[in-house]
């Protein structure tokens, strides 16, 4: 904020020069404000004020000289470009027009326009002559073109106005021109016409009057061509182009300063104000200003008179030096450079000072261009919106700068802009890169420190490059940065890395590994880089961590060991999920997995050392396989220990077994998973394949043989401890039954042959588990009596999901066996389309319907679900529509299925039709239910779909009535605590007591 100290103003001279040249053009503003621009002057001087950092007091003083100073003169520039559809006033049709154009001082004002008055007065009636200019004549035509520009003063904007003729000249001709021109009969009415006139008067062709008051600071239009009389009221337009302009400005820098210069300067001032201003902060800045400072630069430029091209070099200048200091999207120096280049080309700009001082503002913009792209990482960081597009932007300006012909003729010799923007890119990059790596220095000096250090720095390079190549290479055509980043991090590398020895610590050698790896990344990206050439020093980069390899592979075994400890003490061995085996198991899969990523990531580039790898790591896990088989028995010794009951502790046996089992199928897949057929490939030439099969196949196999041993170890311990007790129970238990069944069943004693119901019984039940080894005749082991008892324990034994099954399969066997159409019949087509696993019915209709209702009549609708609801539990039931007052109804509906092929193959698995009565008031009354089997379905058993619907043939399905007691539903009822079997009874029984009240 500039200060007055003592009754002197601090303001710098230039400053303050410059103010006074905004107030002087802001007083003594012409036209008509714009839409878009600010038509109150106070706010104009409250705006500048601001931008120039005026306080109260300062203003005041400026403002007083400016008032002081003379006044312009005021001038209007007017431009007669041309007219179309002129009057014709000659023999032939045509005129010769030009016009006379002046500005009266006091004009009238217009009467209402529907009604306005024609001025009859011309313009040398209205002004002297000497202000009277002239246009020239142009012959024979009705669309004069002028393109003539004129200067026109006045004193007062409010009462002066614009008036402009225009005439027909007329020159003396012999009538005999004229005879010779006749075309028609109106040719013929002109040559009386001009007899009668006096020789060498112009005819008036019309007239246009403009008040300057109601003109903006620059206009350009067509006006109408205003008639003194109404014979001829159409006469044409003309294309006229008005500029308001000062003359003879009274301010010092208008005196002394070039236009444009004074232009350029008020424009930086304003911007820089703008940029400063900008909420968003000057990088978002796109060029665009605000309604005030707009008004005022245009203001200045209309006063001055200064062209468009002008205007573009001013702020070509004024843009390009702010940039410098104030940074900014550089898009909108696009326009003003292709501006310049086409008024170079067109040979309009050789003023030496503006020569010199475009020149100086390319070479100083190019400079700093070029050193914000040395620098582009951090003056364009991709954590800041719109960096990539300032930057992309910034490229375009300098091509496109150094491309024109004024670059090349200005800037002897021509600089090279790619070698600059190659140049800067390097330099750029090794400056970043040494500021990095002094950045990320470690304070301590050890070989631990140094890696973790140089770890980082590898990732800072990777991301780097990363970024290189998905944004930065885009921008440029070289792979400068990147490459020299690489070389660079490599070259540093190798010299920290050449201390490196077996003594290191377990710490020093897993940061080692953290930087192998980002060592490989890296070099793994060189492929990568388009135009790479020159040898790299990461090439044999694998030999600097020779050394701490043993204890990379020491580190993936003891920890894959602690793993697998931790686990089987943790493990409770109780059933993992839906799994057979327990949780160890599934940690030591994952310490497998964490192995064999291990493996992959080290690639170790040396085949035969690879090899040796390879062996050390399948040693590895080899021993802890059958470490584990150890432990997890002795789990389950100390586990049995604290169970009471055997039948538990004979469970923990069996997830033993399957622990080891589901171990020896991950040995199995070792092969393919660590790539052993590759690892051959590679070994061939190098490594006897006998010593790979003694190495890696045979090594396994005698693990894998060594897992089957343990499986069989804990079978047979096992059967000791839990089956050899069971099967003592189970023959108990059938003692007990056989006692107890012999109320109800004669058993034959010592040979005798006795009866049941027409049929021989077995001694005992025991003998049943025989079979026919126990020496009973096959009549007595086929015999009724055994077969139902012998379903019966089948029964008991089975699960509720099973017994579900049994059931539908059951009524599924009913509906084959059943031919009757007591309760009616319903028909139906079915396809299944293996591709879309999608199943799709078609209900036809229904026939011989027994009526439920009052008169006579059902009101039937069809249910559709596949069944056991277990089976399809995502599946929902689908209800055709109610047919009314029907007992033969004809539905022509279909359906939508979709349920895998292996679930239609499932005992039981069937679609149930059931057809309802509906009722409003009560529940809905059951006229039968319908068995259709899923395994019976067209197109299951094909691989593509070959069937179609309408080849499908259709199948009727009898209906039939649920029986009122069924052996399975009695099983199912007795299961109090299954509620998967209670609901299944409970919809079975409610079906049932329908079918009784229809019965």
């Amino acid at each position: 904020q500039l200060m007055r100290l003592g009754g002197v103003s601090t303001v710098p001279p230039q400053l303050a020069l410059l103010y006074e040249e905004v107030l002087y053009t802001i007083h003594h503003r012409l036209g008509k404000p714009e839409q878009q621009h600010v038509g109150d002057s106070q706010e104009l001087y409250s705006y500048v004020q601001k931008a120039f950092g005026m306080d109260a007091e300062e203003h005041s003083v400026i403002m007083q000289q400016v008032l002081e100073l003379e006044s312009p003169i005021y001038c209007l520039k007017a431009t007669v470009k041309e007219a179309k559809g002129i009057l014709g006033k000659d023999v032939s049709g045509l005129s010769d027009p030009y016009c006379l154009l002046g500005i009266e001082a006091r004009s009238q004002e217009p009467a209402h326009p529907d009604h306005r008055k024609r001025m009859k007065a011309v313009v040398k009636d209205l002004i002297p002559e000497d202000q009277i200019h002239r246009t020239q004549v142009i012959n024979q035509t009705l669309s004069p073109v002028w393109n003539e520009t004129f200067i026109l003063e006045f004193k007062d904007v409010e009462t002066a106005s614009f008036h402009l003729d225009m005439w027909d000249s007329d020159v003396v001709e012999s009538m005999r021109h004229k005879l010779g021109e006749l075309t028609d009969l109106h040719g013929l009415k002109r040559i009386f016409k001009d007899a009668r006139k006096d020789k060498g008067q112009d005819d008036f062709l019309g007239n246009v009057v403009v008040r300057l008051k109601d003109l903006h600071c620059w206009n350009d239009q067509w006006y109408q061509l205003e008639p003194r009389t109404e014979t001829y009221p159409e006469r044409g337009h003309c294309h006229l182009q008005f500029l308001l302009t000062h003359k003879k400005r009274a301010t010092t820098s208008s005196r002394t300063q070039p236009s444009y210069t004074v232009h350029r300067h008020l424009l930086q001032q304003l911007v820089s104000h703008e940029i400063l201003q900008h909420q968003a902060g000057s990088t978002s800045w796109d060029g665009e200003l605000s309604s005030h400072a707009s008004t005022v630069l245009y203001l200045h430029a209309t006063q001055k008179d200064l062209s468009d091209f002008h205007q573009d070099m001013a702020q070509w200048l004024a843009y390009s030096k702010l940039y410098q200091s104030l940074e900014f999207n550089s898009s909108c120096l696009l326009h003003q450079i292709t501006s310049i280049e086409y008024r170079w080309v067109q040979e309009r700009l050789r003023p030496e000072q503006v020569r010199a001082e475009l020149a100086e503002s390319f070479q100083s913009f190019l400079t700093y261009g070029v050193s914000l792209i040395r620098r582009f990482r951090i003056i364009f960081p991709l954590s800041v919106p719109r960096s990539t597009e300032r930057l992309q932007s910034l490229l375009r300006v300098l091509v496109q700068m150094c491309k024109t012909k004024a670059f090349r003729e200005l800037c002897t010799p021509s600089p090279d802009l790619p070698q600059m923007v190659s140049t800067a890119l390097k330099s750029g990059t090794t400056e970043w890169f040494h500021m990095q790596k002094q950045h990320l220095k470690p304070m301590v000096k050890s070989i631990e420190e140094n890696s973790k250090a140089l770890s980082k720095l590898l990732l800072e390079v990777i991301e780097d490059l990363k970024q290189c190549q998905k944004i930065w290479n885009k921008l440029f055509t070289h792979c400068v940065p990147p490459a020299l980043a690489l070389i660079q991090v490599a070259e540093h590398v190798q010299e920290q890395l050449h201390k490196v020895d077996s003594s290191m610590s377990r710490p020093t050698a897993e940061s080692l590994f953290d930087l192998y790896r980002k060592l490989q990344e890296l070099h793994q990206m060189k492929d990568s880089l388009p135009s790479w050439d020159g040898p790299l020093a990461l090439s044999n980069f694998h030999q600097w961590f020779e050394e701490a390899l043993p204890l990379w592979l020491q580190k993936a075994y003891t920890t894959t060991l602690e793993r697998a400890q931790r686990a089987i003490q943790m493990d409770q061995l109780k059933p993992y999920g839906y799994h057979k085996h327990s949780t160890s198991t599934v940690d030591l899969s994952t310490c497998y997995a964490q192995i064999m990523t291990t493996w992959q990531q080290l690639n170790w580039p040396d085949p035969e050392k690879a090899f040796m790898i390879m062996v050390n790591l399948l040693e590895d896990m080899c021993k802890i396989s059958l470490m584990y088989c150890k432990l997890i028995k002795e789990r389950a010794e100390a586990l049995s220990l604290s169970e009471q009951n055997e039948g538990e502790a004979a469970n923990k046996l069996c997830i033993v077994v399957n622990n080891i089992e589901q171990l020896r199928l991950l040995m199995l897949k070792l092969p393919s998973q660590l790539g052993w057929a590759q690892l051959e490939q590679r070994m061939r030439g190098i490594i006897d394949p006998q010593q790979i099969q003694n190495a890696l196949h045979n090594q396994l196999d005698s693990t894998v043989a060594c897992l089957d041993h343990e499986v069989r170890d804990v079978v047979q311990a096992l059967a000791t401890k839990s089956i050899i007790p069971l099967m003592k129970f189970l023959e108990s238990e059938l003692q007990y039954l056989n006692e107890h069944l012999a109320t109800s069943i004669t058993i034959p004693w010592e040979g005798a042959s006795h009866q049941l119901h027409g049929h021989p019984c077995p001694q005992s039940l025991e003998l049943c588990f025989h079979a026919e080894g126990c020496g009973l005749p096959l009549e007595t082991l086929h015999s009724a009596a055994f077969l139902t008892l012998e379903t019966h324990l089948a029964l008991c034994s089975a699960t509720s999901r099973k017994l579900i099954q049994k059931y539908f399969s059951n009524r599924i066997q009913q509906q084959l066996d059943t031919s009757s159409e007591k309760y009616g019949a319903v028909t139906i087509k079915a396809l299944y389309r293996p591709s879309e696993q999608k199943l799709r019915v078609e209900v036809l209709n229904a026939t011989n319907l027994i009526p439920l209702d009052s008169n006579g009549s059902s009101d039937p609708f069809v249910q559709l679900t596949l069944e056991p609801r277990h089976e399809f539990p995502e599946v929902v039931a689908r209800t055709t529509q109610c047919k009314k007052n029907e007992l033969h109804p004809l539905f022509d509906e279909a359906f939508d299925f979709l349920i895998p092929s292996e679930k239609c193959r499932q005992e039981g698995a069937c679609l149930l039709l059931t057809v309802f009565d509906y009722d409003v008031l009560g529940a809905n009354d059951l006229e039968g239910e319908a068995f259709f089997p899923l395994c019976h379905l067209p197109g299951l058993d094909t691989e593509e779909d070959e069937a179609d619907m309408g080849r499908v043939p259709q199948t009727r399905l009898p209906l039939t009535h649920p029986k009122p007691t069924d052996e399975i539903l009695k099983l199912l009822e007795s299961r109090k605590r299954d509620k998967e079997a209670q609901a299944f009874v409970k919809l079975r029984k409610q079906r049932a007591k329908q079918s009784k009240e229809t019965e």
